[in-house]
């Protein structure tokens, strides 16, 4: 059993009257990559910066390697690396320049940048203008800055926001590349796809509460276990071969095309082994498998766009 790295218990913090988070506990586990997902305005990023102590919750309690964020605040700086959702240098920084000074907080050697920045694939703008870097460039810039001090647990709050789809997945491999390193994850995200293809476990938050925690796919398994198959066949016999599928609870027609609703891991397998079995033809076939966003329009009552 993984020890525990993160320990937050019945956490609150109002604003006035408005409530941003509402009796909040979750664990984290070393090694793994952890997300505090929901919709903008949600709470993710006030829970993050209480747990990484920048924030004083009203109520209950935190433990992040076993240290008190507030009363342990410089111990635990030394430990932790983090990247603020709102981060920004000044204009004219230059990259080096940028890495050195955060090596120098934490009396760490600018060799140490350097490695970063050539690992993050910075090393041709080291000497380029913090302002002349495209989004992507930024957000390895900021990583190599989380990174600077070989920390254990390391918060990334909206990393990927605002990138396009290649900035994107880059990033998401450099994160990745972190937990392979054996530190711990803990990130935010709005976005679902993200959640599903890098946390090991995620926090459904809404409204300041948390609704549900699992790994991505048992959570979608728990929700949303049902499988849609779309196929098109002009086989006559199609429709009685169909309904007779193990775990089916549905099947349309329209014409040609056939729509199958069903639950399980092996509905897929099942329809393709009735197909295969009864010699049908097809001329169109795909899947539809229920994931994050689903799982959240389940327990919400709409989607989290809305």
């Amino acid at each position: 059993m993984r020890r525990q790295v993160i320990h937050v218990s019945g956490i609150r913090k109002t604003y006035g009257k408005t409530v941003a988070v509402d009796e909040v506990s979750f664990d984290v586990s070393d090694g793994e990559i952890f997300g505090l997902i929901g919709p903008n305005g949600a709470g993710k990023t006030t829970t993050m910066e209480c747990v990484e102590g920048i924030r004083t919750p009203d109520r209950g309690s935190i433990a992040v390697l076993g240290l008190d964020p507030f009363r342990d605040v410089y111990e635990l700086q030394e430990r932790i690396g983090v990247q603020l959702q709102q981060a920004q240098l000044q204009k004219r920084i230059k990259v080096w320049e940028a890495v050195q000074l955060w090596a120098s907080l934490y009396r760490k050697k600018p060799a140490t940048g350097d490695l970063l920045l050539e690992q993050l694939g910075l090393a041709d703008k080291r000497n380029a203008w913090f302002m002349t870097l495209s989004g992507g460039q930024k957000q390895r810039l900021f990583i190599a800055l989380a990174l600077i001090n070989d920390p254990e647990v390391v918060f990334l709050d909206e990393l990927t926001t605002g990138l396009d789809p290649q900035a994107r997945r880059a990033i998401w491999d450099l994160v990745r590349g972190i937990r392979d390193r054996g530190k711990t994850v803990f990130l935010t995200t709005h976005l679902m796809e993200e959640a599903e293809r890098l946390c090991d476990r995620v926090a459904i938050i809404e409204h300041g509460r948390i609704i549900d925690i699992d790994s991505p796919r048992r959570l979608v398994d728990r929700h949303c276990p049902e499988r849609s198959v779309t196929l098109s066949s002009d086989d006559p016999h199609a429709d009685g071969c169909l309904a007779r599928i193990p775990r089916v609870e549905s099947v349309a027609r329209l014409g040609s095309r056939f729509t199958i609703r069903g639950t399980g891991d092996g509905f897929v397998t099942d329809v393709i082994q009735c197909l295969s079995e009864n010699r049908i033809t097809v001329t169109e076939f795909r899947t539809e498998l229920p994931n994050l966003e689903d799982v959240f329009l389940t327990l919400t009552g709409h989607s989290i766009r809305d």
